[in-house]
């Protein structure tokens, strides 16, 4: 396997743009809503300052990992469904603790630019229930008072809608009540889309959601924050600060990371800076995470 192309570096360091690929008839693409800044270390805590001086690949000239915030739009002919739908038009900032930086609000136009309207959407499937992909879902269309997915049912998982209790004592009650006259709740292995299924991977959070999405021979697996960063496809074992069960999710880490190195899978990382859509390649001399156009 070949070294990290300049190129790789630098999309390591950036938010990501619009990126589509196809799966047969269904199109598939990442739709921007911002990005965030994470503090190395203090998020994964397993790691140390000594990897990441040798890995200065994945950190801006502050110190701090770059993730993106977004959604994932698919589209089966007149038919769209969105995974997740980005922070929203707010911006946070945090002293210490993993979390350095985090905005959103590019999701409406990067849709527009797809050429959808948010009343295009007919449903929207949540990985899980973080303020960071539900943003959009609980907040009003610019400039009025009504949701911006007018004609959209909220797909969540059965687990995680069941503990919402936990999202309640983390502060969140506005944005749980926001959510509830539109949730419908799924179970594992059903299909909420053509060609798009939700498997159940709860550790991140106690229901956490994948979709598997196949199309044309292959399959797009889009894990959520089973995993935040890359570097993680690497070291599985290290489970992030924000995961409610860090064993469970370095467990499903591990599964998961053998099953994205099968033949004719692609991976979806959200938050993977602007490699988002990629492969698993073990056995080599560079990151096994490869860009899918790299």
């Amino acid at each position: 396997m070949a070294e990290l192309t300049v190129d790789h570096g630098i999309r390591l360091r950036r938010a990501a743009g619009i990126r589509s690929i196809r799966l047969g008839e269904t199109k598939v693409s990442y739709v921007p809503d911002g990005d965030v800044r994470l503090r190395p270390v203090p998020l994964l805590q397993d790691s140390t300052d000594e990897v990441w001086a040798a890995h200065p690949e994945y950190l801006d000239s502050a110190g701090h990992l770059v993730g993106s915030v977004g959604g994932l739009l698919v589209e089966h002919g007149d038919r769209a469904l969105l995974i997740d739908t980005g922070f929203g038009p707010q911006t946070l900032e945090a002293p210490d603790g993993p979390l350095a930086t985090i905005h959103g609000g590019a999701l409406p136009q990067s849709l527009a630019e797809l050429g959808r309207r948010p009343e295009d959407i007919e449903a929207v499937a949540f990985t899980h229930l973080h303020s960071d992909h539900i943003g959009w879902a609980c907040h009003a269309a610019p400039g009025g008072a009504q949701p911006v997915f007018t004609h959209a049912e909220y797909l969540v998982s059965e687990q995680e809608w069941d503990r919402r209790d936990l999202l309640e004592a983390q502060g969140m009650t506005e944005q749980v009540a926001a959510l509830a006259p539109r949730v419908r709740t799924i179970t594992d292995g059903r299909e909420i889309f053509p060609g798009v299924r939700v498997r159940i991977t709860p550790g991140h959070t106690v229901g956490h959601a994948e979709y598997v999405i196949t199309g044309g021979g292959r399959r797009l697996i889009a894990f959520g924050d089973a995993v935040h960063s890359p570097i993680q496809i690497d070291h599985p074992e290290w489970s992030a600060a924000f995961d409610h069960d860090r064993t469970l999710t370095a467990d499903h880490r591990r599964r998961l990371v053998a099953e994205l190195a099968e033949p004719d899978t692609i991976g979806f990382g959200v938050h993977f800076a602007d490699v988002q859509f990629g492969h698993v390649r073990q056995g080599g001399d560079g990151p096994a995470w490869r860009a899918l156009d790299a």
